[in-house]
């Protein structure tokens, strides 16, 4: 970080710590309690349900004025794991929605391996911990806020605004509710693009700000099982060709395999725009690859770091084993599965023909784990009408802030919008510590801090994007 930044970011936050030690205003309380109540709700797919969480957001808005009619729980099962979509009517007729969107679904927590309840919003320390603090109630509460308040403020946006907080992200209950909602009820949430709290964190280092992230694209979520079977016979008498032994073979070849470099305009950027965060070797490797994607020492090095490596290059890994049928015998089946994190652009098809080729046996078979959508989603354009308003509010909130465009190697619900046509962009608004990421793991939390910043930040960026 360039040193003239570094005194305003740290008055900026000085400034706000003194404000968080007094009582919070109306705006704040507002918000805490929303966390609490959704944090308190087990939404997890197996033991929960998003239904309840829809339920208490749609009532809120009912509360606060808004018609019936804007204010829609809806899904395929009945009560089980509903999303809920509110409609904020806008000045512009002409103009087409801004789609606001996070998930109200959490992955599993169990009680035990706590050290808090996890469905409990907890206050320690500074922290606020609970299953969905940071993947991700906190946004959806951000949102929920936002709108909230510029209702109670008397703000009409200059364009219609639609938040969607859904269910089925996380992966349980065997749909995706916005994946759903486009085949289905595409009305709905039909916009000119989305802005989704679910990606592109703010991030602090050592303490400190160090980017403010735009998420403009993710890879495709991708498996592909490696399965090998023979005839099998008894254990002591091996033979030279054991299903296991071929399977250990191939995977330890996808293994080592490293796909080759490919930048996007957004990874191009990320790098470009990153070194000037950093110094030595990492700030000139950074530069380098940028220009020439094609340096191989200069990715070498880069890719001793995983997120690094996961920003140039589609991925490839296995995460599951099964072989064989009892302990003295011979195996007659060994199946891996491969789970591949592709690059926009790529596709899957090309990427199990990568397979196939490095593999190199026959006695292999490779194929997808399940049919899927597996249509890549080509990356948002980075274009003024985005990227200005973000910088602006970002300037005002912690002047000196870098805004840096971001790729995510993991997997949100911008995929399937992207591929119906509606550009979406990652615009979280909870700085995270990215030495202190405990999104899907144990004693999930934030800082408290952070999420009343992200609260005033979330409700400055939809009104600067509304108009």
């Amino acid at each position: 970080m360039k040193t003239r930044h570094l005194f305003p970011l740290i008055l900026a936050f000085a400034v706000a710590s003194a404000h968080a030690q007094q009582p919070l205003d109306a705006n704040k309380a507002e918000a805490r309690d929303i966390f609490r109540e959704i944090i308190g709700i087990n939404s997890a797919w197996k033991a929960g349900s998003t239904s309840p969480v829809a339920r208490a957001i749609a009532r809120r808005f009912l509360d606060a004025g808004f018609p019936a009619k804007d204010v829609i729980v809806i899904g395929p099962a009945g009560d089980k794991d509903s999303s809920v979509i509110v409609r904020y009517e806008g000045k512009s007729k002409s103009l087409k929605p801004i789609l606001l969107m996070a998930h109200i679904d959490v992955v599993e927590a169990l009680p035990a391996d706590w050290s808090m309840d996890p469905f409990k919003l907890t206050e320690k320390d500074g922290f606020f911990y609970g299953r969905g603090t940071s993947d991700v109630k906190d946004g959806a509460t951000t949102l929920a806020a936002a709108l909230l308040r510029m209702k109670r403020e008397h703000v009409q946006p200059g364009r219609t605004l639609i938040l969607a907080l859904t269910a089925g992200e996380e992966g349980g209950g065997g749909y995706n509710a916005m994946t759903w909602l486009i085949q289905n009820h595409r009305d709905l949430i039909d916009a000119e693009y989305a802005l989704n709290v679910d990606s592109g964190d703010p991030l602090l280092k050592s303490g400190k700000p160090l980017l403010r992230a735009l998420q403009t694209s993710e890879k495709f979520y991708q498996s592909f099982s490696l399965e090998v079977t023979n005839k099998g016979g008894h254990s002591s008498l091996p033979v030279p060709d054991n299903a296991i032994v071929r399977l250990a073979d191939a995977i330890g070849r996808v293994f080592r395999y490293k796909f080759p470099v490919h930048l996007t305009e957004t990874t191009k950027a990320f790098f470009e725009r990153s070194a000037a965060l950093e110094s030595g070797q990492l700030a000139t490797d950074m530069r380098t690859i940028a220009r020439n994607p094609n340096d191989s020492a200069t990715a070498a090095r880069l890719s001793v770091s995983p997120f690094y490596n996961a920003q140039l290059r589609t991925t490839c890994t296995p995460t599951m084993v099964e072989a064989g049928h009892a302990p003295n015998a011979l195996p007659q089946r060994a199946r891996a599965i491969v789970n591949c994190r592709i690059l926009p652009g790529e596709s899957s098809d090309d990427v199990k023909a990568t397979l196939t080729r490095v593999v190199a046996d026959d006695s292999v078979k490779i194929n997808f784990v399940d049919d899927g959508n597996r249509k890549p989603a080509a990356a948002s354009p980075l274009t003024d009408a985005i990227v200005k308003p973000l910088e602006r509010v970002t300037a005002r909130m912690w002047p000196g802030l870098p805004v840096i465009p971001q790729m995510e190697t993991g997997a949100t619900d911008g995929t399937p919008l992207r591929q119906a046509g509606i550009p979406t962009y990652g615009v979280s608004g909870v700085f995270l510590d990215m030495d202190d990421i405990r999104a899907h793991g144990r004693d999930e939390r934030i800082l408290v801090k952070s999420f009343y910043d992200g609260v005033e930040y979330v409700y400055q960026l939809v009104r600067e994007y509304a108009g």
